[in-house]
C-alpha cells in the first residue's frame, strides 16, 4: 500500500456502510486514513460541493465513471480493511499536484 492509491472497502456511515473506493493518504502498522470518493456532486449543496475535489484523470485511475474526493471528510480505518483488498489504481502526477494544491487552499 502506498499513498494517493485508490483502493475499495466498506464505509460504515450512521444509516448502514456502503462499499465506495477511496484515496490512501496516511498509514502506519495499525490504520489508514482515507478520503471517500464518490461520484455524487450535482445534488449536494454548494458547500459540500467546495470541498469536493474534481478528479480529471478518473479513468486513468481505474474508476469507471467522474468523481471526486471528498476533502472534507478524512475517515481512519483499521490497517486490515484495506490491506487485504483489491487495488483498483492510483492517482496520476498531475492529479497529485492539483490535489495538493486544492488541499493548500
Amino acid at each position: 500500500m502506498k499513498q494517493f492509491e485508490i483502493f475499495i472497502t466498506s464505509i460504515s456511515w450512521k444509516s448502514g456502510s456502503k462499499s465506495r473506493p477511496v484515496l490512501v493518504l496516511m498509514f502506519n502498522d495499525d490504520s489508514v486514513s482515507v478520503f471517500p470518493i464518490t461520484t455524487q456532486y450535482d445534488n449536494k449543496s454548494k458547500t459540500i460541493q467546495a470541498r469536493y475535489f474534481k478528479m480529471n484523470d478518473w479513468m486513468l485511475s481505474g474508476l469507471a465513471k467522474q468523481s471526486y474526493i471528498d476533502t472534507g471528510t478524512l475517515i481512519k480505518l483499521p490497517l486490515s480493511a484495506i490491506k487485504k483488498k483489491k487495488l483498483i489504481g492510483r492517482l496520476t502526477i498531475t492529479e497529485k499536484q492539483r490535489l495538493l494544491e486544492f488541499l493548500s487552499k
